[in-house]
């Protein structure tokens, strides 16, 4: 039994729609009821006439005229269609693509056409959401109840909840990211996933997943390896490109992708903490060492070089230590005054 073989969806690409400008519509629109209402005066005094040909002139002259005050004139503005510096509308005319209107202006398309715009619920959802919230704190959030079919094509900033993931070394942590993007073909955004809010984010975080597990969160010991917390340029422009594959069938185009909270989990925060404690005292006593070990012996070859003291080994190796010992002592060295004989 032969496999059947299932249709590819349909690539959309984004056409521009050349439509009639608007204002000229609505100035014969108007033009066309006021020519509505002299008809409807105009027949009035017919229909009371006494000539049967002139009654139903006048019934027909106000029925006409009707029509197209009540009928024709609405149908016109319903074709009427704004918009603002970057927006933009695609339009369906019986289920089929015609096209996309992108620049800012008024213009007259066919009536019958309908905008489609699938995130537009998610917008709405949004705002309820808002409104649950500041119920909450006592305040009221108003809201127009009509959905706007149009797509906005700002740059936009997309700030998912902050997630617990495990890090290259299994160690949880949460993190957070704000991606900045656009709308780049609206013909793809609409046609070609379900929503493209919906899908942008669920992409967002799946990336984000993907590109967390390739990294530590920190090194114990400094590397060339990229870590989470020190390679942040390097981890968000991958992070940015990841996305980008995910979401280019949805024409939509990810401009940045930043972390904005990046933290170890709750659960081992205390013992990751005492960790980088004991690094950084580790790493600082290092230092104070390397700096003793120097001074002790600049003073030693300065001592020998001016012929300042002569000393035999077992009180070259004292003073060593005695030198250490204050110099890498945490508190301040109290001076013993000795006033007998150094061998005594």
């Amino acid at each position: 039994m032969s496999a059947e073989k299932i249709a590819a969806p349909a690539q959309y690409e984004e056409k521009e729609l050349r439509a009639i400008n608007g204002l000229s519509v609505l100035f014969l629109d108007l033009v066309l009821c006021i020519a509505s209402i002299f008809l409807i005066i105009l027949g009035a005094p017919l229909s009371d006439s006494g000539s049967i040909f002139l009654v139903y002139l006048g019934v027909l002259l106000i029925v006409a005229g009707a029509l197209y005050l009540c009928i024709g004139s609405w149908f016109i503005l319903l074709g009427i269609k704004i918009l603002k510096p970057n927006e933009a509308l695609v339009l369906t005319l019986f289920g089929q693509y015609i096209g996309t209107l992108r620049r800012e202006g008024i213009y007259f398309v066919n009536p019958l056409c309908q905008a489609v715009n699938p995130a537009a619920e998610t917008v709405n959802l949004s705002l309820g959401q808002a409104e649950t919230e500041a119920a909450a704190k006592g305040r009221t959030v108003v809201r127009s109840t009509r959905m706007s079919k149009k797509i906005s094509l700002k740059t936009m900033t997309l700030n998912n909840e902050k997630q617990k993931i495990n890090d290259l070394l299994g160690n949880p942590i949460i993190i957070g990211i704000a991606v900045i993007w656009r709308v780049e073909n609206t013909a793809k955004a609409v046609f070609g996933v379900d929503n493209y809010l919906e899908f942008l984010s669920i992409q967002c975080d799946s990336a984000l997943r993907n590109i967390v597990r390739l990294y530590p969160y920190d090194l114990a010991e400094e590397g060339e390896e990229k870590t989470l917390r020190g390679s942040a340029q390097e981890i968000s422009e991958s992070l940015r490109q990841e996305i980008q594959n995910r979401v280019t069938e949805a024409g939509l185009e990810v401009l940045e992708a930043r972390i904005t909270h990046l933290a170890y989990a709750p659960e081992i925060a205390a013992a990751m903490l005492q960790r980088q404690q004991a690094s950084a005292i580790i790493d600082a006593r290092k230092m104070i060492v390397e700096g003793a070990v120097g001074m002790v012996s600049m003073a030693l070859e300065k001592l020998s070089a001016d012929q300042v003291v002569e000393l035999d080994e077992e009180r070259r190796a004292q003073m060593v230590s005695n030198l250490m010992v204050v110099l890498c002592s945490n508190k301040d060295a109290q001076p013993v005054v000795n006033s007998g004989s150094i061998y005594g």
